[in-house]
């Protein structure tokens, strides 16, 4: 991507949370962490054994404290502090990487684990504690609180926002991403129609890396530190 970019938009995936040992659930057949997908990660799977569900996510949650952000992370909260145009970085991941590498706008379109959402009254809450226990919820005191995560079958948080950003930017970057899961793995179809350039940085081809004008594949830890140099190099030199 030669030509210098005014606005970008930013997607990471599982992928470049890997590198950091979180599991990906597309890693092993769709097992996740031991468990099936429609178990664990979707609105039935909840319903039908919630305190399996609730168990799962508080282990996630718990064991957040023993990763660390990877220099992706890093250098894409460099680029954010740095960049002069405008720049979107969103991800479909829960964890908090992404703001302990020192981002401090990021939009998680696919919610957080270290937040609970209360199904009363419909109030978020930031949360680090378990959640099997069924603890009230801070605001109206029921107990109905659940991980603040969106699954499969749901709708991804702030859409509106994400689409207004593919429709004007100049640049859309997919990190670390399958390409597999709607609506993101749409974004790069909708960058392009609206003029982007599109760059996929992945470990390996995507199922939409013939949408992308350049990939480039190897190891986020590598390929993000670099490219991000390269657009701050450009614009220092433009």
């Amino acid at each position: 991507m030669s030509a210098s970019a005014n606005s970008i938009v930013i997607l990471t995936g599982a992928g470049i949370s890997a590198e950091s040992g979180i599991d990906t659930f597309r890693s092993a057949g769709g097992l996740w962490e031991q468990h099936r997908v429609e178990d664990v990660a979707t609105p039935e799977g909840f319903a039908r054994d919630p305190h399996l569900v609730l168990g799962f996510y508080d282990m996630r949650r718990a064991a957040l404290a023993g990763v660390e952000p990877n220099p992706a992370h890093v250098a894409l909260a460099r680029l954010e502090r740095e960049f002069a145009g405008e720049l979107l970085l969103v991800t479909q991941n829960v964890d908090d990487l992404h703001e302990r590498g020192g981002a401090a706008r990021v939009l998680h379109m696919h919610g957080e684990l270290k937040s609970a959402l209360c199904s009363a009254c419909g109030m978020r809450s930031r949360w680090e504690a378990p959640l099997i226990d069924r603890p009230p919820c801070p605001v109206c005191q029921a107990r109905h609180l659940r991980p603040d995560v969106v699954w499969f079958g749901e709708m991804p948080y702030r859409m509106e926002t994400i689409y207004a950003a593919l429709e004007t930017c100049d640049l859309f970057v997919s990190i670390g991403t399958s390409g597999a899961v709607y609506p993101a793995a749409g974004f790069v179809a909708e960058a392009r129609a609206n003029g982007a350039r599109t760059l996929e940085l992945n470990l390996e081809p995507s199922e939409g890396s013939r949408l992308f004008h350049e990939s480039r594949l190897g190891p986020a830890s590598a390929l993000v530190p670099a490219w991000v140099e390269e657009v701050l190099s450009r614009e220092t030199s433009g």
